[in-house]
């Protein structure tokens, strides 16, 4: 599915990967259609199933991890709030959420140097201020997880690192050291148990939200190959950027292309498609059996 077509309820936006209609005044439908996007620019070719390896490690997840912090979920099935002839559109790939007012921070967590982070930490030795040992390798565990923010950036722009002052800036102190704490805890359980799957989860993002009364929740996707970097444990090593489950095969193949990353992008040749699929699959197949 390129895109979803959810004619009995208003739409209120399409994301990169995701549609969101309006369920009355205080719910939201959210699908997981199988585009993917590199480079921030969504390509014209989805990858199939991709929405509901999304959707049901994102499930899996937060039923993992309610105990530490309250979320999205609402429990009413997404076929129950769509027309009769709607509900395959929605069937394994959407989820009927509570409307949340997002709390525009990226809550970044990391176990591990790599990417912008490893970028940030060769040229100041610092990552979003906080300051890291020397002599760390790529692909380096750190010694401990560390909280590292990003503003939220419009679509089709890079998000940005931040430091910790500017989360307390944007969202107050009690709301900052609590979104820190609460990421650091999640990622940590997480990583903990993947480690027992065979999988390392390098890091990771969180969106949180509030809700009317100003109780903070775990929103969005949540520990997926989209929003983390999960790296199989028997291929690991330092000093490399290591094979993960997720769309590195899209971007390497972008890579080798004459293309200046702008949209459009070029097609994606089938095997390129199935290879990632399959990567999809086998990360929702380790974690979850």
């Amino acid at each position: 599915m390129l895109q979803s077509d959810i004619k009995s309820l208003p739409l209120l936006g399409r994301g990169k990967v995701r549609d969101m209609y309006a369920v009355g005044d205080d719910k939201l439908l959210i699908v997981a259609t199988d585009r993917i996007s590199a480079f921030d620019v969504i390509l014209d070719d989805p990858i199939p199933g991709k929405g509901q390896v999304l959707t049901e490690l994102t499930n899996f997840w937060l039923e993992k991890l309610a105990h530490i912090v309250p979320n999205h979920s609402t429990g009413v099935a997404p076929e129950d709030v769509v027309a009769a002839d709607e509900r395959e559109q929605v069937v394994g790939r959407a989820v009927v959420v509570k409307r949340l007012q997002p709390v525009m921070v990226e809550a970044v967590a990391r176990g591990y140097i790599i990417g912008s982070g490893w970028k940030d930490y060769q040229s100041t030795g610092k990552v979003c201020g906080i300051a890291l040992p020397p002599g760390l390798k790529q692909a380096g565990k750190l010694p401990e997880p560390i909280f590292t923010p990003a503003a939220k950036a419009e679509v089709g722009e890079h998000d940005e690192n931040v430091d910790f002052d500017y989360v307390i800036n944007e969202v107050g102190q009690e709301l900052g050291q609590n979104i820190r704490g609460i990421t650091l805890q999640l990622y940590t359980e997480a990583a903990q148990f993947a480690a027992s799957k065979g999988i390392i989860i390098a890091d990771t993002k969180f969106e949180f939200g509030l809700d009317g009364q100003g109780q903070l929740h775990l929103m969005d996707e949540v520990l997926t190959p989209d929003s983390s970097r999960f790296w199989p444990a028997d291929a690991y090593a330092e000093g490399i950027s290591p094979p993960s489950f997720d769309k590195q095969f899209v971007r390497d193949w972008l890579e080798t292309q004459d293309w200046g990353k702008t949209a459009p992008a070029p097609r994606l040749p089938q095997d390129v498609i199935d290879r990632t699929a399959a990567k999809y699959r086998e990360a929702v197949t380790r974690l979850t059996s």
